[in-house]
């Protein structure tokens, strides 16, 4: 426990900036699945979206989501996470948001791929829809980390 130390406050400072990179990214990709959905049948444009998609994914989202981790599992463990320590439900619980969170990502950068395939799966509607996702995990992630509720 505290084994980071007076690095804390830069780790933290870290694993938020990172977060805004990856959440600037998770809200970017599914805007970009619709137009490119809807680009579909135009080759042109179709090339247009798969090449913003792969560097928005390789540029923005991957490095930030592997840093958001990294930054946020030596965190955990400053807090005494892997040792037991009493009083971090909310800590547990923000991780399985995470964990839900690093899935959609998984799902988003899955489904940019198979648009860039040609096979789309989704009406733009339910694209529209699923949108929505990393607004509502964020929302609950920051209420956990600020009110620690328990």
């Amino acid at each position: 426990m505290n084994f980071l130390g007076n690095a804390y406050l830069w780790a933290k400072a870290a694993h938020v900036i990172f977060v805004i990179f990856w959440m600037a990214g998770l809200f970017l990709l599914p805007r970009y699945l619709v137009y490119h959905q809807e680009a579909l049948g135009n080759s042109a444009e179709e090339a247009k979206w798969v090449e913003r998609e792969t560097k928005l994914r390789k540029i923005i989202l991957n490095p930030s989501m592997a840093i958001v981790w990294i930054l946020g599992l030596m965190l955990a463990a400053n807090a005494g996470l892997f040792s037991g320590v009493e009083g971090l439900g909310w800590l547990h619980a923000k991780l399985a948001l995470v964990v839900i969170l690093s899935g959609y990502h998984g799902w988003a950068v899955g489904y940019a791929k198979k648009l860039a395939a040609g096979k789309p799966r989704l009406s733009g509607k339910a694209l529209r829809m699923i949108n929505e996702v990393p607004a509502i995990l964020v929302t609950l992630i920051v209420i956990l980390v600020i009110v620690r509720p328990f």
